[in-house]
């Protein structure tokens, strides 16, 4: 036995050991430097002097900064509830209603990533822009005399946004839908209860491992998602993530924006597990 045991222990190290490493490497290192870099002093011309500067963090209060973070906050917020309200409907009818055209269905909603996001994220750019499908289909039916504007604002970048991470929240609620097991639906209509009432006191509660998953996929990256607002936001609507990108390009400023990845990511991370405790981790199970 303890000759197995050993070799059993071999073998796992053996397969750990190459993901440990690129993690260690390609997540870990990276981001402790980004921590070194974010209490440093950032050069004229760029460039970066490590030291300890807690000032990179207060600079993150800064009311302009402030009003931008919680832009970030509500518009990845909404982009979650708009996602869930669109995704649940159809992971619902895939699974229980579909049935005959499952596989196709699941095929459409996979087809997107396909793409590459910024080519999807242009699309919309051809959409809403100024002379776009959708302004020559708002004068074709009489309803504007004249191109309104539709791009560089919030609602383009939350279109843009719901679109893009709308499958991150049908996949995984299919999947926990999809183990459902129907005979307790059965059950509930025996007992009496209707269809609304089976669907909240039955469906719905054992549906949300799939909830919280899909609501953490399509959170976290909305929250720090530069592509999208860079292109259908513009200036006008600039978010977390695109701020961060111009401290690291055009700023030159790499120790606030470090402390900006850092301040982001413990944000995120801080309301990730508030979500989970308040919905409970014991529902996580499954996922």
């Amino acid at each position: 036995m303890g000759g197995k045991g050993r070799g059993w222990t071999l073998r796992l190290v053996g397969l750990l050991t190459p993901i440990t490493v690129w993690l260690g490497l390609f997540f870990l290192v990276p981001l402790l430097l980004i921590l070194a870099y974010s209490f440093g002093k950032s050069g004229v011309y760029g460039g970066i002097t490590l030291g300890f500067n807690p000032g990179n963090y207060l600079k993150v209060f800064d009311p302009l900064y402030l009003e931008i973070i919680i832009r970030t906050f509500v518009i990845a917020a909404l982009t979650t509830l708009i996602c869930f309200a669109l995704g649940y409907p159809l992971a619902y009818f895939i699974t229980f209603k579909g049935r005959r055209w499952r596989n196709a269905l699941i095929l459409l909603v996979m087809v997107p990533f396909w793409t590459s996001l910024l080519i999807r994220a242009y699309s919309w750019v051809v959409i809403l822009s100024g002379n776009g499908i959708a302004n020559k289909t708002l004068q074709f039916l009489g309803i504007t005399d004249a191109p309104v504007t539709l791009i560089f604002t919030s609602q383009a970048v939350l279109m843009g946004m719901v679109y893009s991470y709308l499958p991150f929240m049908i996949l995984p609620l299919y999947a926990s839908l999809e183990k459902f097991d129907t005979r307790l639906k059965e059950a509930a209509k025996d007992l009496g209860a209707s269809r609304w009432e089976t669907f909240w006191r039955v469906t719905f509660p054992l549906s949300m491992p799939g909830v919280i998953a899909g609501s953490i996929l399509v959170f976290i990256p909305s929250a720090g998602e530069f592509v999208i607002p860079q292109l259908l936001g513009g200036s006008r609507t600039v978010m977390t993530g695109s701020l961060i990108q111009s401290q690291f390009g055009s700023a030159r400023d790499w120790a606030f924006g470090s402390a900006l990845s850092i301040m982001l990511a413990a944000l995120l991370l801080a309301a990730i597990l508030f979500y989970v405790r308040r919905v409970g981790a014991d529902k996580l199970e499954g996922v």
